[in-house]
């Protein structure tokens, strides 16, 4: 099969020919129709995450079919339109069992701590636990979308954050989760100001719904977001992920305020832990969500409530691929980039 390879951290990558995957026992191979290009793999690829490992297929957020199966699968799963969420448990550790796969203690994540999905085919660990069945009116484009981005931004937003119809919420980022956070917390009722240092992307937040739109490289953005709000913010994310945006995020936040951070931080940054205890304010983070809480977000996309088609706004093919991740260094792109692995090829006519 064709892939994005990389045999050094921050070198570019090349498209190659590499074997095929096959199944793990538990696992399936998927052939990609779609998969998102997200910030993450820009991180997995400078080496800021300990799990990749040399030489690299990245990938993490993805929607295709199902091409094989492992023996010991017991679902009915060979030729079903699939997605993944990017933490995929093991099902049998004591997180899984109390419901939290996100956190599974013996999680895999492709494109991270295996080959992922900016490829032809892509293996999955555990299908049973991790395959996620989409419905055939949703596009492999859409589908791909919410594997790691949009369902984060579900959870954090609404798990995570517990967001209440009537509340502000910051959100600090205006990329892809960015992005998914504000069209989430729209729909469930909520105030949103959106913070972002690019004029397209906060363009896009106020198309969104987003109430109010400030530009992040000027001024006080803490002290703007409670001007705005009349108070501060209720919930407040940082999509973005830097010690600016985490801090900003927590600043804004009036008493009794939540924040959630979605965005990966390179290092630990110092917080305003003195800001959080007088105002008994909440810290919490945001993995991913499981495959089996994904139901109550699909049934808000099929009613038309949440709409993540409207996030797609680039489609490109493999050999695009490695100029397009080195220049997230630059900054992301607005909205959502989606990679066709097999833009051109001939329908499938069998397993793989």
């Amino acid at each position: 099969m064709r892939a994005v390879v990389y045999e050094e951290f921050g070198r570019l990558p090349e498209v190659r020919v590499v074997p095929d995957p096959v199944p793990a026992p538990r696992g399936a191979v998927i052939r990609v129709a779609a998969t998102g290009l997200c910030r993450s793999d820009w991180h997995g690829w400078l080496g800021h995450d300990a799990d990749v490992r040399l030489p690299h297929v990245p990938g993490h957020e993805l929607a295709g079919t199902v091409a094989a199966v492992g023996e010991r699968v017991r679902g009915a799963w060979l030729g079903e339109r699939v997605t993944v969420p990017f933490v995929c448990a093991c099902g049998g550790c004591a997180a899984c069992a109390a419901g939290a796969q996100q956190v599974c203690r013996r999680q895999t994540q492709p494109g991270f701590t295996h080959w992922g999905s900016f490829a032809e085919y892509v293996m999955i660990e555990n299908a049973d636990v991790n395959l996620v069945r989409i419905p055939d009116d949703l596009s492999f484009a859409t589908a791909a979308s919410l594997g790691c981005r949009f369902a984060t931004a579900f959870r954090a937003v609404v798990a995570q954050g517990g967001v209440r119809p009537g509340e502000w919420v910051a959100v600090h980022g205006c990329g892809g989760v960015g992005l998914s956070a504000i069209m989430i917390a729209v729909a469930c009722g909520a105030r949103v100001v959106a913070v972002d240092v690019a004029p397209p992307a906060l363009a896009m937040a106020g198309k969104l719904g987003a109430a109010v739109t400030i530009d992040g490289s000027t001024g006080d953005v803490a002290e703007r977001i409670t001007e705005s709000t009349r108070g501060g913010a209720h919930l407040s994310v940082d999509a973005l992920g830097s010690p600016a945006t985490c801090a900003a995020s927590i600043n804004c936040l009036r008493w009794h305020g939540r924040h959630v951070q979605i965005g990966l931080l390179p290092t630990d940054p110092e917080l305003p832990m003195a800001r959080v205890i007088a105002r008994e304010l909440t810290v919490a983070g945001s993995h991913g969500m499981a495959a089996h809480a994904y139901p109550p977000m699909l049934d808000m996309i099929n009613a038309g409530a949440l709409r993540p088609d409207l996030l797609v706004t680039a489609t490109i093919g493999l050999d695009d691929v490695p100029n397009a991740l080195a220049a997230m260094g630059s900054g992301s792109p607005t909205g959502v980039t989606i990679i066709e692995p097999h833009a051109g090829d001939a329908p499938l006519t069998g397993c793989h």
